[in-house]
């Protein structure tokens, strides 16, 4: 059954993941080679406590961790531990919070220092593929219009799409109905309706589209170690379009102060 959230409900889900996007604007301050994933992950949990949140992917179906750090061919759900970041490495990073009883959900992929041509050209495309996604979740549409403007973008530029791991409905629970998929038919899936609350979140290859999970029973990656990068946004289905309730905004200013910093 899908939930269908009231005004006053969508803006709890609103200070939500703007917590989540500030988490994320602290992230990007520390996201350089020599880092280990442990450390922020670390700054992320007390940032979220600090902040009246609750981390929301920690102790959820067992999940150990506050964040899922996936690194390069990592698709999803890499768990934070003592690996150290490198130069060039591609870092998704989805972070969720419980505030208010309600959760906000959010992924960014960060570059590390000086990037192959592919893992930019993976970026753009991929963050591309969320805001073409976004721009159909209107009122009257349906579930496979956000699944084949994502899929109908990645694989235009020589890219793949990820049909094992899907988004999802937000709302008192952390994953609800509808999932979206990043693939489909126009015209197909459930209705999009006011007061729907979505969790769209391309996860795009630049290889196969296929992935396998690790001995850990968490991390997945691509089947052929080719990179992937993960953008999403939690977004309500108003009368005047996609509201997106949560933010890059905070990583993204962080992250052209790290540019600005490289360069001088």
């Amino acid at each position: 059954m899908i939930y269908y959230k009231t005004y006053d409900e969508i803006e709890l889900l609103r200070k939500s993941n703007m917590l989540v996007a500030k988490t994320h604007g602290e992230i990007a301050k520390i996201m350089k080679a020599g880092i280990t994933t442990k450390e922020i992950d670390k700054m992320a949990e007390e940032f979220i406590l600090d902040n009246g949140g609750k981390p929301g992917f920690k102790g959820y179906n067992g999940y150990p961790s506050t964040l899922c750090i996936s690194v390069n061919e990592e698709v999803v759900h890499g768990m934070p531990g003592d690996r150290v970041l490198g130069e060039g490495d591609l870092v998704s990073v989805d972070c969720g919070v419980l505030m208010n009883g309600f959760y906000g959900d959010s992924a960014y992929t960060y570059p590390i220092g000086d990037m192959s041509t592919e893992a930019l050209e993976l970026m753009k495309i991929t963050k591309e593929c969320l805001y073409k996604g976004i721009g159909v979740a209107l009122i009257g549409n349906r579930i496979g219009d956000i699944g084949y403007a994502v899929q109908k973008h990645a694989e235009t530029n020589g890219f793949s799409v990820v049909r094992d791991l899907v988004g999802h409905g937000v709302g008192r629970n952390l994953h609800e109905k509808p999932e979206v998929p990043n693939y489909g038919k126009q015209g197909t899936g459930a209705k999009l309706k006011e007061g729907m609350v979505i969790a769209i979140e391309p996860m795009i290859n630049a290889g196969v589209f296929t992935v396998q999970g690790l001995a850990d029973g968490w991390t997945i990656t691509t089947t052929d170690s080719s990179l992937s990068a993960h953008y999403e946004h939690t977004v309500a289905i108003t009368p005047n379009g996609a509201d997106i309730l949560s933010s890059f905004d905070f990583c993204e200013e962080e992250l052209k102060k790290n540019e600005r910093e490289l360069v001088h």
